[in-house]
């Protein structure tokens, strides 16, 4: 306790009077009595409480500021003394606040001390100066946005993302794009059903914003509806809940489809029977016939759909028993782009399953890069296969190949050993995981070693687990050098116990 002067007394007297409580000698002061004696009858700090409780929720780090707002603060900020010192605004306003601070306590103390400094004039006009420490209590309280995340049925908007095709290649590489840029950090949780992913979200901006970035990434379009919860007539509030419906192309990677003649003319007179050689923001064609290329948009695509000609299941197996290049590829009026990552090749094919017999087929393929007499190859056999399609049926007999290939087969079990990188997951509800589940994700995986283009839009991660082995027993199959991969990061801690140098395992 310190008893200050006041302004207005003069200075002029000097030497000392006596307290008129105890008759000790004090310098002279509007009360003429002593700090202990003054101290003993006035206490300024009263009123005001010496701990307070403050709410903290543990799930979203964040302090609870009166009457129901969340705020993120960080120990012995200007921020958490603000709300420190708002706990006790009512009494400190009988007093002069002069100086406020942090008091340092451990930080798994749940305590926090604030050191306050006030003044108050007292008896005659003096001015009595206190020191003195409130202990504010943390308490852990989860807020309502937690509350509703961990309730895990509150929901105010859902994305329920769809694909009608038998394989899951395009949503294994949409999950890929929503981990690479973070689009799954706001979801209340997300849901995996047989046809596609549903999305959970508290409010309806959220929703909205994961919908433009599938529309930016993926050929889709969308419906969006929603339905009336409550209403307060009083206030003239609505509480809605939101549903939008995401539909994304039934094409997929490695399909064979038949384009209708007029937007096969649209795309550079293509041939009608193509390959789709990748599905990214648009559907890539080439044709096998002549190395011709072109992309659908989603609009294009909805303006004049067409579907895939065989189920995924229908691969076949043949083995190339000829092949030569085609350098001269004559090109009609009006053609479009020519890929120059693949090469025209013919090829006289026959099947693993028959080879007891002399039936081979001939076609031609945009594979001719790759094969040589004696490879397995996957291709699909049109000539025996039941077509049921409109464009097709429609087209005439000799415009429809009899085989059409699709990819180079390789052993799949030396390529799963021999795989030393890996990938993340979403964090996911499953209703069941069957082996046919696991074995397109293994096509998936194969295709991103083998399409670069891909992989450039997915994050992969080395795994140390697997060594790296020579290849003196490598068929030839692709695979992904250590340069595209990136290290699993993990944040150690030092001797001090504080965070220290980040460590790549």
């Amino acid at each position: 306790h310190e008893v200050l002067l006041d302004s207005t007394d003069s200075l002029e007297p000097l030497g000392h009077c006596l307290c008129c409580e105890c008759g000790i000698p004090v310098s002279p002061n509007p009360a003429n009595i002593c700090v202990a004696c003054l101290r003993s009858k006035v206490d300024i700090s009263q009123g005001i409480p010496k701990q307070v409780s403050i709410s903290f929720c543990k799930q979203c780090q964040r302090y609870f500021q009166p009457p129901g707002t969340w705020i993120q603060c960080a120990l012995e900020s200007r921020e958490l003394l603000a709300l420190c010192l708002k706990k006790i605004k009512a009494p400190l306003s009988k007093v002069r606040l002069v100086d406020a601070g942090f008091v340092w306590t451990e930080p798994h103390s749940k305590r926090l001390k604030v050191k306050l400094t006030i003044q108050k004039e007292v008896m005659n006009g003096a001015i009595l100066q206190q020191v003195f420490v409130v202990d504010y209590v943390v308490q852990s309280q989860m807020c309502g946005d937690c509350h509703r995340v961990e309730a895990k049925d509150f929901w105010k908007a859902v994305i329920q993302v769809r694909q009608k095709t038998l394989h899951k290649k395009t949503f294994y590489y949409l999950e890929q794009l929503i981990l690479k840029y973070g689009m799954h950090q706001n979801t209340l949780r997300i849901k995996e059903i047989h046809d596609g992913l549903d999305f959970y979200y508290s409010s309806k901006q959220h929703a909205q914003k994961m919908v433009e970035f599938l529309q930016c990434t993926v050929p889709c379009r969308y419906k969006a509806s929603q339905r009336l919860i409550s209403q307060d007539i009083h206030s003239n509030t609505y509480n809605y809940k939101s549903t939008f419906s995401v539909e994304i192309v039934p094409i997929c990677k490695d399909n064979v489809v038949c384009l209708s003649p007029k937007l096969a003319q649209s795309l550079g007179n293509m041939n009608q029977i193509c390959v789709c050689i990748r599905v990214t923001s648009a559907i890539h064609l080439i044709d096998p016939n002549t190395l011709q290329v072109a992309d659908v948009d989603g609009s294009t695509f909805w303006s004049h759909p067409f579907n895939s000609l065989c189920h995924p299941k229908q691969l076949e197996e043949f083995i190339v028993m000829d092949c030569s290049i085609v350098r001269d590829i004559k090109r009609g009026a009006g053609a479009g782009m020519i890929s120059k990552k693949h090469t025209l090749g013919e090829v006289w094919v026959q099947k693993t399953s028959e080879m007891n017999t002399d039936k081979q087929y001939f076609c031609r393929t945009h594979l001719g890069h790759l094969l040589n007499p004696g490879d397995l190859v996957l291709g699909f056999d049109l000539a025996n296969c039941n077509l049921n399609d409109e464009h097709v049926n429609k087209m005439n007999s000799d415009r429809v190949p009899d085989v059409v290939l699709i990819k180079k087969s390789y052993n799949r079990t030396k390529r799963q050993r021999r795989r030393n990188w890996k990938l993340k997951e979403l964090a996911r509800e499953r209703e069941n995981m069957d082996t046919d589940d696991e074995r397109q994700y293994q096509d998936f995986l194969e295709d991103l070693e083998e399409d670069e283009t891909i992989r450039k839009n997915v994050n992969i991660y080395r795994d140390s687990t697997i060594p790296v082995e020579s290849d003196t027993d490598d068929e030839g199959a692709p695979r992904i050098s250590l340069a595209e991969m990136l290290e699993d990061l993990h944040i150690s801690q030092d001797a001090t116990g504080e965070e220290g140098t980040s460590m790549m395992t």
